[in-house]
Formats: structure tokens, C-alpha cells, sequence
């Protein structure tokens, strides 16, 4: 039996480089940095001082007061982009029963929780919780908000699964129109852990760049002096349908989504397999579904988070899977800019290549000053500077703490 083929007909945006798709896309192409000084707390005492945050953001001027009081900035994040794609679709007379939402989040409610036991350690001992403390912190909240504000009564619920999770959102709603169990699907991921004790964790983890003279240029993928990745915070939503809903009620087309993968590495909690065994897996499983071969793929938009270790094995997967027609390849790292988003890296770097397969452009990984002689010099990085050239077939990878892998597959329309 053919599967129905699946596109994707709305997008939405809130990233520290733009609070809108349109501004986001704008910025990643012109290789505008995120980055800057923390602004939600006091990070003066931390090793890491700067992050890429989401700028200029007033949740009432979206959502109600009475609403926002009992959100998490991730949920607010989560409905803000997600209402973003919804308008964008026009998704206006449909059957509600037929739509569904899986979002995803890595940590969810992160300052909440940390709130709420800041306050009771603060306190007199006396068991003094906000009534909305448990809704607000679950990382399935999102998706239950996103439903109740507008009414879609299909398959809901969340993925976790580290920094893998919003690409393992959309594989999910991927397969539920496959399946024939809804007919659109809103998915995505946000994140909000650019806090103290999200900073101060990945401190702890020596995972974050310290590099708190230049803010700017601290994310900086395959380089030689990477010392880290940069943490960031915001949400991406899209819309996948069915092409025959689409085309029955005439909605623009930005991409076909044509293959997913999903492995694990098995190696170790934090570690990538030094030889890249799962991302190489991850990434044969997407073009084996998609039924393609590895030189129809033009652009990959890689995890590379500018840490040590991970940018190399993934490189090495790249590689192994791609042989002589990596070189043909445009490969880049938007966590240049965007810094790592963590649950919702995979939400903003796949609406980042369905524009770059609409497009024809690629943009860059900024901030390369030093070749990495561990890296393979003859690849396309797209350092620097975003590249106009054909882009029939992107690629997006996301890896999570546990060993979680994710890769998804767009091709034009």
C-alpha cells in the first residue's frame, strides 16, 4: 500500500536571531550571531556568562495575562510559534478531530521548577506551592496548550528524548499522517533553560564555550579552538499534511518531507561514539525511507555544536555514509548563530532546511578562524557565508545525551 506523501504547509519562529520565520531566515542567511550577555539572572558568578536568548519578547503581547501566569516560558514559546504556523497554513474550516499536535521539549519547565524550590528553600519549611507548579514545569504541557487554544482533537503528546527531541517530534507526526491517524499535525519544540541552573549544569558538565570576552564568537563549529557550544532558547513550529488535504484545500507547499531516521548509539550518557556509528546509521535509515541515494542529498544541516569531540564523530558519519559525494555537499551548523536550543534544535534546524530547499540557499557556519587539521579540509563547510546554489534534498541531524539520533529528510516540491 502507498503511504500518502506528507508536506509541510506552515512555519513558525521564536529564536534569539528573530521572533518571527520570516526574520529568523533573514538573519541565519546574513550570519547574524545570537549571542550575548545573560539578561535573565545573574550570571556574574558563572564560568559561562552569555547565551543566545530570545530578545524583545512580551508574552501578554500574545497571550493572555491571566494565561501567561500559569505558563513556563517554554510553553508560552511553544504557543507563540506554533499560533505563527497555524495563521501561516490558514488552517480555517478543517476537521478538528483530524488534527493533531506532538511538540517536544528536552527539559521543559526548567525555571519554573527552579523557582518554586528556590521559594520553599527560602522559606519557613512550611509546603507553600503555586497550584500550577506541576502543569507549568512537564514537558508535555506544551502540546495539551497548543490543542486546548485551538481546538484540535487529534493525536497529542510530547517527545523527550535530549537534544534529539523535536526531530523525533516531526518523525512522529511524520508517521501519524502516514498512518492515516490524522490529517494535519502541528509539531515543533521549544525550549527556555537559559537559567541558572541550566547554565550552571552544563558548567558543571564542561560542556559550555567560557568564552565571555567574545560572546559573539563563541560558537564556532569544526573550528580548532572550539571550547563548547553556546546555549540557546526559543521554538519553531510546522505544519505537516497530507499532500492530497493540502492540495484539496489549496495550501502553499514549502517542502515534502520524504524520510526520517531514528537509532541510538549505545556508547555512553554524554559521549557521541568516537567513530560516529549511530549518527552514521541515523542517517542511512532517513535515506533508505526517503529512497534515495547519498549524492541526491545537497545540504546537510548538521548538530555540530562546536564541542571537542562531537563535531568530529559526526563528520566521520558523513563520511562513511556520503564517500566521494560528500564532497560535493554543502554542509553547515546554524548552532553558529543560534547557539544549541537544545529540545528545540531540531524544530529550528529542519524549518531552517525546508526554507533551504524552497530557496536555494544555504547558510553559513560563522565564526571559522582556525582549520581544525582533524577535519577533512576539502568539505564544503559553507564557513562564513551563506551559498546560493541548488538545493534539491536537505538533511538535518540532531544527537542527544543517552545516545538519542534523529535525521530528517526534505525535498522540494
Amino acid at each position: 500500500m502507498a503511504l500518502p506523501r506528507v508536506v509541510v504547509t506552515g512555519i513558525g519562529a521564536l529564536t534569539p536571531i528573530g521572533n518571527t520565520a520570516e526574520e529568523f531566515w533573514k538573519n541565519l542567511c546574513s550570519g547574524e550571531s545570537g549571542a550575548g550577555p545573560i539578561t535573565h539572572f545573574d550570571a556574574s558568578k558563572f564560568k559561562t556568562q552569555f547565551a543566545c536568548e530570545v530578545k524583545d519578547f512580551v508574552p501578554t503581547d500574545f497571550i493572555e495575562k491571566r494565561e501567561v501566569r500559569r505558563m513556563d516560558p517554554y510553553a508560552q514559546y511553544a504557543v507563540v510559534a506554533a499560533d505563527e504556523a497555524i495563521k501561516d497554513a490558514s488552517l480555517e474550516d478543517i476537521d478538528p478531530d483530524r488534527v493533531g499536535v506532538i511538540w517536544a521539549a528536552g527539559i521543559g519547565g526548567l525555571i519554573t521548577f527552579h523557582n518554586e524550590v528556590m521559594n520553599f528553600a527560602n522559606g519557613d519549611g512550611t509546603p507553600r506551592f503555586n497550584p500550577f507548579f506541576i502543569p507549568k514545569m512537564i514537558p508535555d504541557i506544551a502540546a495539551g496548550m497548543i490543542s486546548m487554544r485551538h481546538g484540535f482533537r487529534g493525536p497529542n503528546l510530547a517527545t523527550v528524548s535530549a537534544c534529539a527531541s523535536s526531530t523525533h517530534a516531526i518523525s512522529m507526526a511524520f508517521d501519524q499522517i502516514r498512518l492515516g491517524k490524522a490529517d494535519v499535525m502541528v509539531t515543533g519544540g521549544s525550549e527556555a533553560a537559559v537559567s541558572v541552573p541550566g547554565i550552571g549544569g552544563f558548567n558543571a558538565m564542561k560542556a559550555l564555550s567560557e568564552r565571555n570576552d567574545s560572546p559573539k564568537t563563541a560558537s564556532r563549529p569544526f573550528d580548532a579552538e572550539r571550547d563548547g557550544f553556546v546555549l540557546g532558547e526559543g521554538a519553531a513550529g510546522l505544519i505537516l499534511e497530507s499532500l492530497e488535504h493540502a492540495q484539496a484545500r489549496g495550501a502553499k507547499i514549502y517542502a515534502e518531507i520524504v524520510g526520517t531516521g531514528l537509532t541510538a548509539d549505545a556508547h555512553h550518557i554524554t559521549a557521541p561514539h568516537p567513530e560516529g556509528l549511530g549518527a552514521k546509521n541515523v542517517m542511512l535509515m532517513a535515506l533508505k525511507e526517503a529512497k534515495m541515494q547519498p549524492e541526491d542529498i545537497d545540504y546537510i544541516n548538521v548538530h555540530g555544536t562546536s564541542t571537542p569531540l562531537g563535531d568530529i564523530a559526526e563528520i566521520k558519519a558523513i563520511k562513511a555514509v556520503f564517500g566521494e559525494s560528500a564532497y560535493n555537499l554543502n554542509i553547515s551548523s546554524t548552532k553558529s548563530m543560534t547557539g544549541h536550543l537544545l529540545g528545540a534544535a531540531g524544530a529550528i534546524e529542519a524549518l531552517a532546511i525546508v526554507k533551504s530547499v524552497q530557496e536555494d540557499i544555504v547558510p553559513p557556519t560563522i565564526n571559522h578562524f582556525t582549520d581544525d587539521p582533524n577535519i577533512d579540509e576539502k568539505l564544503n563547510l559553507t564557513f562564513n557565508k551563506a551559498q546560493k546554489r541548488s538545493v534539491k534534498a536537505a538533511l538535518s541531524n540532531t544527537f542527544g545525551f543517552g545516545g538519542h539520533n534523529a535525521s530528517l529528510i526534505v525535498r522540494k516540491y
